[in-house]
């Protein structure tokens, strides 16, 4: 079976795309699995890691765009859409997924035109626009909160969860933090100069974060010589990297999580039953980030920090109230364990395989 799957621009996509196509290579050792993106070095770095070929297509989205961007990606769609139709004939694809993003309409548009079987992820409480169009050209519509049903034609829908890599599946849970010793810091697979900024300033104010908590700090590659000079004027013991690639063994080392509250991130926060200060991407589509990060804190498995209160000060302030009562942070990581959901890609994948062989 040879499947296509559009998804790029950040980890965020990428990560649950691959868990979907190591899980079709499970069912199908010698089947083929194509990647289509957008040519971003960080698709090419993530890919190559994993072993996944990758085309690209010339595509930009509309959302929060000028005027004249919006245009120019109007202008880009007919040209995009011929390349899709190209990928896919040759040689004959039988199935495409979209996971979401501005990628995915031309490779699910000319799936659609070649009756090529299709589906579409939603790994988000509130969908992107990208996928409300899409919807009505998909088979199925896989989706990982139940706020987002009502979007989608009923008998399309199939809540699973986010699909995780199998890296991510643990066999027990793991043990209830007994103190705050080590933290994690994210902004995403680029980072986020917000989150750096905050943490940085956050260990220079506070003599209890310098010497009592160590950690690891991913920062994007434009911000990491910043924030690995800073760490090392103050004397703070820090691993500073501008990306992780072995994310499930730093999940696993962290006590306590900083990051931002993309889907999938979430998704594996609850596979490890890990506590996240989670401060969502204040620019993300229709506020979709704050909607997840919302979903997490009223549960009691995360904390939500918005980026207009974030400064050194408050999340300080955030990070020593966990590390004093620790109590608090047991009850939120039994919480955050409890969202876990491990059999969303075999799902999807049995669901897959219905469609292109009833």
């Amino acid at each position: 079976m040879r499947v296509v799957i559009a998804a790029g621009g950040t980890g965020g996509h990428m990560y649950p795309a691959i868990a979907y196509a190591k899980a079709f290579q499970r069912h199908d050792p010698d089947g083929q699995i194509l990647f289509v993106g957008t040519g971003k070095v960080v698709e090419q770095n993530i890919l190559s890691q994993e072993g996944f070929p990758v085309e690209s297509i010339q595509v930009e989205g509309f959302v929060g765009k000028s005027i004249l961007s919006m245009l120019r990606a109007l202008w880009l769609l007919p040209h995009s859409l011929w390349r899709a139709l190209r990928i896919l004939r040759s040689p004959k694809v039988d199935l495409v997924i979209g996971t979401g993003g501005y990628f995915s309409p031309p490779i699910v548009c000319a799936a659609w035109l070649l009756h090529i079987p299709r589906v579409i992820l939603e790994p988000n409480a509130m969908p992107g626009l990208a996928n409300r169009l899409l919807g009505p050209l998909a088979d199925r519509v896989f989706l990982a909160f139940d706020s987002a049903k009502s979007f989608f034609s009923s008998h399309k829908v199939r809540v699973i969860g986010t699909p995780i890599r199998q890296a991510f599946v643990l066999d027990h849970p793991p043990a209830l933090p007994g103190k705050v010793a080590h933290l994690l810091i994210f902004g995403g697979s680029q980072g986020a100069q917000a989150i750096n900024s905050a943490m940085l300033e956050a260990v220079e104010r506070s003599e209890i974060l310098r010497t009592s908590v160590t950690l690891t700090h991913q920062t994007g590659a434009a911000d990491y010589e910043r924030i690995r000079q800073g760490y090392e004027q103050c004397g703070m013991q820090a691993y500073v990297q501008s990306f992780l690639f072995d994310m499930p063994k730093e999940l696993a080392k962290a006590d306590l999580v900083i990051c931002r509250a993309g889907a999938s991130t979430l998704a594996e926060l609850a596979a490890y039953g890990k506590v996240g200060i989670l401060i969502p991407f204040p620019h993300a589509t229709h506020n979709h980030q704050e909607m997840n990060a919302s979903t997490m804190e009223r549960a009691g498995a995360a904390r939500m920090l918005r980026q207009t209160d974030l400064n050194g000060q408050k999340l300080t302030e955030e990070i020593e109230r966990l590390m004093q009562d620790i109590p608090a942070l047991q009850a939120m990581a039994r919480q955050s364990w409890k969202f876990r959901k491990i059999d969303a890609t075999e799902h999807m994948v049995r669901e897959c395989l219905t469609l292109v062989h009833p």
